[in-house]
Order: C-alpha cells, then structure tokens, then sequence
C-alpha cells in the first residue's frame, strides 16, 4: 500500500510519534527543523519544457549508459551522447527509437525515475564544470525544474527517492569561498599564462587526517555483535563548506526538510529510507573512511555506523521492514562484501555478518529491489565484471543462513557500469567493452542479456578500416616486491617481435582502476602506431584494500617508482622501444606524469598531462572545500604534512624537467584548477623545455562533449607521434 504524502516528512520534522532512540546513541546531528540552516534550502525553480524535436545532428558512434526504468519495466531514461554531449533520454524496453527529456547543451552525470512513475531526477553541470544540480522532469519532456543547485555558486547531488516517490533526497553544497573563476582558451595548444603567485595558500581547514602506515589488513570476523548505540562523527551545523541533505517534493505541497548537516563534510549522500519513512541511509566520510550511518529521522540520532566500502556511492538498502540493512563494505576485510546488518526496533545495530563473499574478489555494484526478495550483485575479477543474483531472506529467522542460490550470466561486454533492478524480475544494466562503445542492455528473468534498439551498433564503435583492440592483462613486479596490474594494447599490424614506441597511460583516483572497457583515446593512439600499457600502480582499486593504502603519505614516492617500473617491465618483454617511452595521465594520473618527468628525466621521451595536480599546496588553496576533505585523507595534511606534500610535488623539482610536456585541462575545473597546468607549463617554458597547454572552453574536471573530446584526442596523439616517431605499424 502507498505511504502517505506526508508521512517521511512528517517523521523528519519529528511529528510521527516515532519511537526515540536508546539513550546514549546520538551520532551526528540532524539540524532541528526549526533552526536555520546557513546551508539554506534548495528552492526549485521552474524551466521551460522541451518539447522540441530531437537534434538534428545524431552520432553514429555514441555511448549509453546509467540506465533508470519506470515501475513497469517497459520504459528506460538513461545518458546519451548521440547529440554530442551527455544528456538525458529514455525509451521503450524494446524498441528502437529513443528521444530527448532535456536538450540543455549541460552535460548529465546521474539517472533517477520515481518509484510512482511521475518524475524522472537527474544531475547536469552548467557549463560542463564541477558545479551540479538537481532537475526534475515528467517522462513527457514537461513540468521540467531544478530542485536544487539553482542558486549562484551552489552546487547539488542526487541522493534517493523515498520508498512512494514523493520526495526526493538531495545534497546541496555551501558554495566555495576559496575556489576562482578560472577561464582559457579553447583553442589549439598555446602559451600558458595566470599562473598564481609564489606562495599563494588559502584558509586552512580543520580537515580530517588518515594516520598511520599501510598495513596489511587481517581476516574478516565472520560474524559481529554491537552495543546498543550508535557512533559516528559530530558535524554540527553547516557553515563555510559544508554539505546538507534535504528531502524536497517535486510537486511542491511540502517546503523542502533538512535531514542532515555536515561541517567542513568531505561527501554525503542520501542512499535509502525505509519504507515507512522512519529511518535513513546515509554515505559520508572521505575517501579510504566512508561510513554507512543509519539515521532516525524525527529525532535527529545516528543509530548505527560502519565502514563501507569506496568506489560506487550507492552502498545498500533497507529490508522492506527496516530490520536489516545490506551493506557493500570492506570493513576489517581486504575485499568488499556484501554484509547483513540486523536492526532493532530503534535502527540500532545488533549483529553483522557476511551474506556473500568472494575470495581474492571485491563487490562492485550492490543493487535491490524495493521488495528485498534479492540482490544483483557485480563483482570485480581483476578488472572484469561477473554479475549475480541472489536470494536475500526476508526473516529476522533466515537472518544468520547464507543469503540463497545464486545465477550468473553470461555477458557480452567485460565490465557492467551500472545496474537497474525491475520488480517483476530481471534488470537492465550498463555494459562497456574493450571492442564496444557503452551500451544498455535488458536481462529477462533468466538474465539472458539483449541489447536495447538504441545502444550504440559495434561496428560503429571505431572508425572504418581501424579495428578495435582487445588488451591482454599483465601482471608486472614493483622494485619492491609488490605486485602491479594492466592491460597493454598492442597497434593493429605490429611485428610482435619489434619493439614499438609506447604511452604508458595512468589512470585517475588515486583509487580508479584500469579496467578493459572502449577508450577513444587509447584507439587514437594505437591508429598512430603507439602502443598503449594501462597499468594500476600502488593506490590503485580492484586489488585490495591494502593495495590502495600503499600510496599513502610517502607511500606516494613509491608510486612514482611505480611508473618507472611498469615501463621497465614491457621494455623486458620486448614490447616497448626503450628510447621511444611516453607518459601520459588524467587527474591523478596527470599528477603522476608530472611527477614521473621530473623523477625520471632521461626515461621519458615526451608526456601528456591533463588536469593534474602540480603542487599541493597551491591544489589545496584552490580546490573545492568537499574536494580538500577527502584529498588531505589520501595525500596528506595540507599543514601537518606541509614539508611531505612539498616534496611530493612536482613543482619542487621542476629544474630536472628534460621532456616536452602538453598539459591540457578544463576551463571550469574546480576539482583541480587550471592554474594547476598552468604554473607548471609556465616554468618549464622558463627553462628551454617544449610545453605547451590546451585548455578546453566549457569543461571541467572531466571531458564530456564530444568536439572538446576529438580535439583532446588529437592534440594528445599529434603531441606523441611527434616525440615518438609512431607512424605505420611495422
């Protein structure tokens, strides 16, 4: 039976008469509802309908991906770049024609339908840059508004819908006061300039700290038992950077309710609440210590709180009568599980044990349906996916047996991005391949996999005459025992006994991995004859969580080595040219090639750099507050570690820069800003050393429109070949 309209937010205001919770047990705060907050209120905002024909422009070769069914199952709203940018599109189950909800040039980053089937959520970013916001549509193109993120400077993330579709539960960030507007030009590769003063530092935070080594983590108890109270953290209220999750109704009969409130918060994200709107699941804390807290949302207490895993945000959810949670964490494990948490009457915790595990294998994607009768379950093998569904129990009494049979299909594509159960059975989940642009496909009852009519040919997925490349992993020794992993792309045609030029390509996170999924760049790449190695240096994800704990504090020097190492490797095999070695990264891996240039000046022929950090005390000073909370967590304390994190930056030792280097970066980046590039161009240019900077109008952090992505692409190859030779394979 529906719940009644006001009966969540009747429990946030604290008018359900719900039953409070066990003395001692108050966590984190709710601010109370008649207090202001300094982080004010979304206020929704009406936009024009899209009622317009589709563009007339659509891309043969274009992607789909996080999809979002209605009830039915018979209509799906996903991301579509076929117009050239990430936006918002939904179709039918099974057919072929699909059409635009919103044809706002915004690139969308997340999908949301209502349980009821009224509304479709979804995120955009203005401009491409990092600020977000909420939006709302009706499946007809009509009644389209922001629910939050409207105002100036904020900016806002999706969070769940309650269990009757009434509400949706937003995040709304303070806006930045450290961050610049940051501007470039979007043109082909010229002189860098505004690079900051020497020096320049911002207002230091009471950021969080992450102490102590890396150690190896011991095994998982199988079974646990908790007080009658909950834990966590003490936010208080939300002043410069903080995050606040509020509940907001699309239909506006109910003025938007705050549910929680962080200072100086790292991340936050409304994941479920129960189905009759008692008790709320909620994903805070930095990178390497996210917590699930389970929050009771008429008095305000945190009942329960564990650890959870990285990775994907959507950590768990609620039995249908709120005394279990399942949880997707690694806590006291190497790998990610899928644990039950058993509940009292109160949300507090009683008892957790593992339902499923996998030895050497962590759990990706954690998905179930509103009636918890199972879970769809993705786990990561190494960088592919293997998909599962299981039975869950639905009894206090099943509680401690082992969570039912399990299915597994077999799929067309190696890795699954996103998955969206059906009530009736079945799901429709997003798949990338190495040979296949992202497409969305429809699992039936027996999860036989069917490609929706709208997905992407494979024969579209590169150009004509230039076949994809299918990578082969590689396992590769660090100089001090640890053991790396990768794929290496060998280009079409090449002697496989000749040494080829090669980019050794890092990928972002530090906690991303390289997984074997179609990547543009990497077939541009190899259509120049260059050889492509994609390794998981220390830090990385997909390998424990020990793995990932290697980099920290001076850890870091270590995956500098890393690099080295890697490019060592499949010069041994005979793989790779040793005198024709490039590097090449993205985010963290921009970083990390910055730093391998200068580490190792005379190994590296050229390199590519995009959106990377080249001092940290200059990233620190102007990055997003959120950004810094979890950035001081991996890296280091801005302050306490001032001496480790100036030797770490690649600034420090720019004297020793030998390589060209092409920095690119996006004009609107507040994740990293341009003037991030832009310092380390400048000084290299200042010592004789070719640099130069291609800096992409209307982009953040990442590259989401597709001119901006082709002229990524090219400049990058055009900048390899050039210093690598490349050309015909031989």
């Amino acid at each position: 039976m529906p719940l009644e309209r006001t009966n969540l937010v009747d429990h946030a205001l604290g008018t359900a008469g719900g039953t409070p919770a066990p003395p001692g047990a108050r966590g984190p705060d709710v601010l109370p509802a008649d207090t202001a907050s300094p982080t004010p209120a979304p206020v929704p905002l009406r936009l024009p309908d899209h009622l317009s024909a589709d563009p007339p422009t659509l891309l043969p070769a274009h992607g789909c991906w996080y999809p979002s069914a209605d009830p039915t199952g018979e209509h799906v709203a996903f991301i579509c770049d076929r117009a050239g940018v990430p936006q918002l599109w939904s179709g039918p189950a099974r057919g072929s024609e699909a059409h635009v909800l919103d044809g706002d040039p915004d690139p969308v980053t997340e999908v949301s339908w209502s349980p009821d089937g009224r509304w479709i959520a979804y995120t955009s970013a203005p401009g491409g840059g990092e600020h977000t916001r909420v939006l709302v549509v009706r499946p007809d193109g009509t009644g389209r508004q922001v629910l939050a993120g409207a105002e100036p400077g904020s900016s806002a993330h999706l969070g769940c819908w309650t269990r009757d579709g009434t509400a949706l539960a937003v995040t709304v960030a303070q806006p930045s006061l450290s961050g610049a507007e940051h501007t470039g030009a979007g043109h082909l590769p010229s002189d860098a300039d505004g690079a900051p003063a020497d020096g320049a530092r911002g207002p230091v935070a009471a950021w969080s700290e992450r102490g102590g080594p890396a150690t190896l983590l011991g095994g998982a108890a199988a079974h646990r038992t908790f007080p009658n109270q909950g834990a966590g953290p003490a936010p208080g209220q939300v002043r410069g950077g903080g995050l606040a999750a509020y509940l907001v109704d699309p239909d506006g009969a109910h003025a938007p309710v705050l549910l929680y409130g962080e200072e100086g918060a790292a991340s936050l994200r409304v994941c479920d609440t129960s189905a009759d709107g008692r008790f709320a699941l909620v994903r805070r804390g930095p990178r390497g210590r996210r917590e699930a807290l389970v929050l009771d949302t008429a008095s305000g207490h945190t009942t329960f709180s564990l650890h959870v895993a990285d990775g994907d945000p959507w950590i768990g959810r609620f039995s249908p009568d709120a005394r279990t949670v399942w949880l997707r964490s690694d806590t006291d494990r190497e790998f990610a599980a899928l644990l039950r948490v058993r509940l009292d009457g109160q949300g507090a915790g009683r008892a957790v044990s593992v339902a499923v595990e996998r030895e050497g294998t962590g759990l990706d994607l954690l998905s179930v349906p509103d009636h918890g009768r199972w879970a769809l379950l993705a786990w990561n093998v190494q960088g592919a996916t293997e998909l599962e569904s299981t039975a869950l129990p639905l009894a206090d009494a099943d509680a401690d047996g082992d969570a039912g049979p399990r299915h597994r299909p077999v799929l067309p594509h190696e890795v699954v991005t996103r998955i969206a159960p059906l009530e009736r059975g079945g799901l429709f989940a997003a798949l990338a391949g190495s040979r296949r642009r992202p497409g969305i496909w429809e699992l039936d009852r027996g999860l036989v996999p069917a490609r929706a009519g709208w997905s992407a040919r494979d024969e579209d997925a590169v150009p004509p005459g230039r076949p994809p490349v299918r990578p082969v992993p590689l396992r590769c020794p660090a100089r001090d025992g640890l053991t790396l992993g990768g794929w290496y792309y060998r280009a079409p045609g090449r002697d496989p006994g000749r040494p080829a030029p090669c980019v050794i390509h890092l990928h972002g996170g530090p906690e991303e991995q390289e997984r074997p999924v179609f990547n543009p760049l990497y077939h541009e790449l190899l259509g120049r004859g260059l050889d492509v190695f994609a390794p998981d240096v220390r830090g990385s994800s997909g390998w424990g969580r020990s793995f990932v704990d290697a980099d920290l504090g001076a850890g870091r020097f270590a995956a500098i080595e890393d690099v080295a190492d890697c490019a060592a490797h499949v010069v041994a095999l005979g793989y790779a040219d040793p005198v024709r070695l490039g590097v090449m990264g993205r985010s963290y891996g921009g970083y990390l090639t910055m730093a391998s240039l200068v580490w190792h000046p005379d190994l590296f022929r050229a390199g590519v750099a995009v959106c990377g950090m080249s001092d940290f005390a200059t990233f620190f000073a102007g990055t997003e507050p959120w950004i810094a909370q979890s950035a001081t967590a991996k890296y280091g304390h801005p302050e306490h570690d001032r001496d480790l994190l100036h030797a770490l930056s690649p600034m420090s030792r720019i004297d020793q820069l030998r390589a060209p280097v092409l920095a690119v970066h996006g004009e609107h980046d507040t994740n990293v800003p341009p003037t991030e590039s832009e310092q380390f161009i400048r000084a290299a240019r200042g010592r004789g050393v070719p640099a130069r900077q291609l800096t992409l109008r209307d982009e953040g952090h990442e590259f989401l429109r597709a001119d901006n992505r082709r002229l990524y692409r090219r400049a990058a190859a055009d900048w390899l070949e050039r210093y690598l030779g490349g050309g015909p394979a031989l």
